[in-house]
């Protein structure tokens, strides 16, 4: 990964920089470079669509990168995973990804092999970058509404 950026990324770069953001440039474009600040927490399917109506229904919804594939697939960025040790071994317990420790998330505008990576909730659209806590309260409430659809389906 590069630190210095070509043209055609420097400006979208330069803002997520001013968002004290760390990014780099790839060959798919720029990412963003998570820290103990800035994290990722991945989602797909019916779980990302539940989880995003989680968010907007609370007003906790943050930036979401929605990242092209056959199945839905979000990155909700947040915060505060020093302090939510819990919060990311359930994440991780859900089969939820979290992107942490130097690990790299496509910012658009990147391009990725299916396609690129778009803003489903750009960083100025959204009040804030919530706590990782909030996103494993909608993951949490995600599951025991699959359980309960289980059980009334039995």
């Amino acid at each position: 990964m590069r630190t210095t950026f070509s043209s055609a990324v420097a400006e979208s770069a330069q803002e997520y920089i001013r968002r004290g953001w760390t990014v780099a440039e790839t060959a798919n474009g720029i990412c963003l470079v998570t820290d103990e600040e800035i994290s990722g927490i991945e989602v797909t399917g019916d779980t990302a669509a539940f989880v995003r109506r989680y968010l907007r229904a609370n007003d906790l919804t943050g930036p979401v990168i929605e990242i092209p594939s056959a199945e839905r697939r979000e990155i909700h960025l947040v915060t505060g995973l020093r302090k939510a040790t819990r919060a990311i071994e359930a994440l991780r317990a859900a089969g939820v990804i979290v992107h942490t420790d130097g690990a790299g998330i496509p910012l658009p505008p990147s391009k990725l092999s299916a396609g690129a990576a778009c803003w489903g909730v750009a960083p100025h659209e959204a009040r804030w970058v919530p706590p990782v806590v909030a996103i494993a309260a909608a993951v949490r409430a995600a599951a025991k509404g699959a359980q309960k659809a289980t059980r009334i389906a039995s």
